[in-house]
């Protein structure tokens, strides 16, 4: 006899049994056996750490809250913003206030503090609560930015208020034409007030809304369980939504687990790809190879993300703060090269501005096209330059983009730019960034909502860092003119030409060398139908189904 001492139950093994539990659960709420069940199975490598929507500050989070809340507005797979709690709007001619008339049939998901019925419809009041609560020192909400341009009463609290059951009054500041994309955010959704005050701060895991999905069951670092809100308010036609009969969300950490996990059906969706399965899983032009193809499917389009290498030019004492410098690095990569060996042809090469060309209001010219002679004859126009090269600079990574990294440190040792790597862990490089004390460093940045004053924002000066996300310390008059022009004006066409006349006038300039624009990927099993996709890479559940029987 084998005797086994400290023997677990694997991580994955748990999840499997929970989703098990939840489809027992589901088959003993519905007494008909006849009727197939379906649950959509992913992985979320970095855990959610709260189902509160005011802590959706990363895409986790967000994806989990989505499915359990709504807002005032959503936005469809084209980034459009389309009614969702509130059926329609009217904007003031001034473009300070919105008036927002609230559909009368969506009822928070059952919970014994809402008395007999266990619940109740979500009225204008509920929004006055929920979008004041965002900036409630209180709950301490990291998105209480988004509200900054909202107008405040003299108590402090934001200038919203109900008319009456069905009809919502915000009043801003001044005009600001992307304010209907942040109300799409996760953050602006609606929560029951006596629900949110009696949990307190384990709200988080005791989540009440009025999403397509019903929150059942949570162990940290393992496994979530999402079923079927019956009572939805949304439809697809006749259908009410959704069809899924439950969710169930694990959290593997290691990449390359999650991918043999999918191989194996395990799994019915992944987003993105480990670097080691690339090669195997995608063909070099970017489509999935044919032999997975019979069993999964490859979605890829543009995703509002771009990736730079972003430089400190306020110390005088650096090369970086060289005009001629900056551009020469810019000019001294190959981003299609880049593209090719590093990414399998996955996004786009930078050619273009900050703000990425599937976005309205980018600068669509091709700028900093590979060039590595006209590369060593703007360094020479340096006055850092001695001896055929200029001082040492050091870019600051993660260990997770180094291979970038070391080819970018290739070309410019190959122009004359000696160049050192230092590899921190992510929480240092953002401290660090945060504070100004990074030469020069490898980011990315994703669209909060989808407006090109999202990536503008950036190099504006009055957000230069700590207190803001300018950590170049670009400064420049006219594009802050053009800026603050920007946000009062009501024509979109306007508006958009602003953007682009912007986004050329940080390029020309430049305090960052744009590496690519992101693309979405998502591999799919191909039993599932109508997942689609989107440029925030958001999940949207409500529409899917899966043939398969489980």
């Amino acid at each position: 006899m084998t005797v086994v001492k400290n023997s677990r139950i694997p991580k994955f093994c748990v999840a499997v049994l929970a989703t098990l539990c939840v489809i027992l659960f589901i088959c003993c709420q519905n007494s008909n056996t006849d009727n197939q069940k379906q649950v959509f199975r992913y992985n979320e490598v970095d855990a959610i750490t709260s189902l509160d929507p005011a802590y959706t500050r990363n895409l986790s989070n967000i994806n989990g809250c989505h499915q359990l809340f709504n807002g005032l507005v959503q936005l469809d797979n084209k980034i459009n913003v389309i009614p969702c709690i509130a059926k329609r709007w009217e904007i003031s001619e001034d473009g300070k206030t919105y008036t927002f008339y609230l559909r009368d049939d969506v009822f928070f998901h059952k919970h014994e503090l809402f008395g007999e019925n266990k619940t109740r419809n979500v009225v204008a009041e509920d929004f006055v609560y929920s979008l004041n609560r965002i900036v409630d020192v209180k709950w301490a909400s990291p998105g209480a930015w988004i509200f900054a341009n909202v107008n405040r009463t003299e108590s402090g609290s934001l200038d919203i208020s109900a008319k009456n059951d069905t009809t919502l009054i915000i009043t801003l500041k001044h005009a600001f034409s992307p304010f209907l994309g942040i109300l799409a955010m996760k953050y602006c959704s609606v929560v029951p007030k006596e629900v949110v005050e009696y949990y307190g701060k384990d709200f988080r895991k005791n989540p009440i809304g009025t999403g397509p999905f019903v929150f059942k069951y949570w162990k940290d670092d393992e496994k979530m369980i999402f079923v079927k809100n019956d009572n939805y308010f949304e439809k697809d036609g006749d259908d009410r939504l959704p069809y899924l009969d439950a969710v169930a969300i694990s959290f593997i950490k290691d990449k390359q687990t999650v991918f043999l996990e999918f191989i194996k059906n395990n799994f019915d969706y992944m987003s993105g790809i480990d670097p080691a399965f690339m090669r195997e899983f995608i063909t070099v032009d970017g489509d999935i190879n044919p032999e997975y193809a019979d069993r999964f499917s490859l979605i890829s389009e543009p995703y509002l993300n771009t990736e730079y290498i972003g430089f400190n030019i306020a110390d005088t004492t650096s090369p970086l703060s060289d005009i001629y410098v900056r551009q020469a690095i810019n000019y001294a990569i190959d981003k299609d090269k880049m593209i090719k060996h590093l990414r399998a042809n996955i996004g786009e090469a930078g050619f273009h501005g900050f703000v990425p060309p599937s976005l309205s209001g980018s600068y669509d010219k091709p700028i900093y096209e590979y060039n590595p002679e006209k590369s060593k004859e703007l360094l020479k126009q340096s006055r850092f330059y001695k001896d055929g090269e200029i001082p040492e600079i050091k870019i600051a990574t993660t260990i997770e983009y180094s291979d970038y990294v070391n080819y970018i440190q290739n070309r410019l040792t190959y122009i004359g730019i000696p160049t050192k790597i230092d590899i921190y862990p992510p929480a240092v490089i953002k401290e660090m960034r945060s504070t100004g004390k990074l030469q020069c460093f490898r980011g990315s940045w994703v669209a909060d909502y989808p407006d090109a004053e999202n990536y503008l924002s950036v190099f504006y000066s009055k957000n230069f860092c700590p207190s803001g996300p300018n950590y170049t310390f670009y400064s420049n008059s006219e594009f802050d003119s053009l800026y603050e022009a920007a946000l009062l004006e009501t024509d979109i066409d306007k508006r958009n030409a602003m953007y682009s006349t912007m986004d050329s006038l940080i390029m020309s300039n430049p305090p960052v060398l744009v590496l690519f624009y992101d693309k979405v990927l998502r591999f799919i099993n191909n039993d599932v139908q109508c997942l689609g996709s989107n440029p925030i890479n958001l999940l949207e559940l409500k529409r899917v189904k899966i043939s398969k029987n489980i």
